[in-house]
């Protein structure tokens, strides 16, 4: 069975001493699950997993009933350690404090339970953390797939990952356009739309949440200002409520906004967005084309080629520690993505068969005489080549 690069994370944390609470999250289907189950295979201690799913939200005991249930386990066996796993624990109500409580009880008695909890929900997975654990806990922030991945997994072509995006559930049912397309609505969209956003933060207006999703993943790699986005909205509020409802989007891990590159804070912040979904599946369902039209169409290509480039850079980010921009001057000419870490800048050009020019890394240059560039696509570094490198690496 395929193993990700977190699998070894999660094992060697799993048979280290005791120190933390490790928390599995990342976005629906990912293989969060799937790859704490494999670690769980190989290592040494006993353990017990659990899933709120089907829990009722308002059953606030039901943690610490799991917990009471593994330390009765564990002294039946004699055992010196045991590992508790908790899945979508997000669910349950007040769950950090319950959490909290049991894992400082076992610390008081030492008890030597190892703890790991999975979420989906990063938002509300987030707010507990903050909330109650504070100092007990590390992240494991798994992203969406890579290209080498599915590749590897699945056999997936360039063109492949391009159009079709990386949710490995989806990948055996790309002979099927129709059923794959069924699926990433149904249990990547609305599953995320209504369980992990819907459920734990208070949404006014849904619909409107529901509606900036789809224009913003079909805007993937180009710009569009809230105002301008507004107009194409029904109901659509004020750009504080709008802006609001994209950073849950992004926080859920299928959109988020890229700000304009600048020297100073204040025009970062008030440029006008560039959008880029996490999984290019996100953008693809929304291109009306299928596969087969959408690769001999330039034009088209091009955008879904820019915007699977960007799906990867965003998703290294967290574990890269980098910023992602864009920029763009007054006469126009641009840099599709603009990294930024601990002050070094790195500039990178997309370039699709339709695209003769990039005029705007010279200017970038100029401007920033220190920042390293890379043009990715014609002309450049193979885009096979960019998307096995780690971006951190680049600086």
């Amino acid at each position: 069975m395929f193993q990700r690069i977190d699998y070894q994370v999660i094992k060697k944390r799993l048979e280290e001493p005791r120190r933390f609470i490790q928390v599995v999250m990342g976005p629906r289907q990912v293989g969060k699950s799937t790859v704490v189950r494999q670690v769980l295979a190989d290592v040494s201690q006993p353990y017990s997993m659990f899933t709120a799913d089907a829990v009722p939200a308002g059953n606030m005991f039901w943690i610490s009933e799991c917990w009471e249930s593994v330390r009765r386990k564990m002294k039946a066996e004699g055992a010196t350690e045991y590992i508790l796993v908790v899945d979508e624990v997000q669910k349950i109500d007040s769950w950090s404090e319950a959490v909290k409580k049991e894992w400082d009880a076992d610390t008081f008695n030492g008890v030597n339970i190892k703890v790991v909890l999975l979420g989906s929900s990063r938002v509300m997975l987030d707010y507990g953390l903050a909330d109650s654990l504070m100092g007990r806990f590390e992240r494991i922030v798994m992203p969406h797939w890579s290209y080498p991945e599915m590749r590897e997994a699945f056999g997936f072509s360039l063109e492949q990952y391009v159009y079709f995006g990386a949710y490995p559930g989806a990948a055996p049912l790309v002979g099927d356009e129709n059923r794959w397309l069924e699926y990433i609505i149904g249990s990547i969209i609305e599953a995320t739309i209504n369980k992990d956003i819907l459920q734990g933060v208070k949404v006014m207006k849904p619909a409107l949440l529901r509606q900036a999703f789809e224009l913003a993943s079909s805007y993937s790699g180009m710009e569009l200002s809230l105002t301008k986005m507004m107009g194409q909205l029904q109901d659509a509020g004020n750009v504080t409520t709008l802006a609001a409802y994209i950073d849950l989007l992004g926080e859920a891990g299928l959109v988020r906004t890229l700000g304009k590159y600048a020297s100073d804070g204040a025009r970062k912040r008030n440029s006008v967005p560039k959008f880029q979904v996490f999984n290019n599946a996100l953008k693809n369902i929304y291109c009306g084309k299928s596969f087969r039209d959408a690769i001999v169409d330039s034009r088209l290509w091009g955008r879904l080629f820019e915007s699977a480039i960007g799906a990867y850079i965003v998703n290294g980010a967290n574990a890269g520690r980098y910023k992602t921009y864009y920029w763009r001057d007054k006469t126009g000419r641009e840099v599709d993505y603009v990294l930024e870490k601990n002050g070094q800048l790195l500039a990178i050009e997309v370039k699709s068969n339709t695209d003769d020019s990039n005029s705007g890394l010279g200017e970038f240059r100029k401007q920033y005489k220190d920042a390293k560039t890379i043009v990715i696509g014609d002309g450049g570094l193979k885009a096979e080549e960019f998307l096995q490198i780690n971006p951190s690496a680049l600086f």
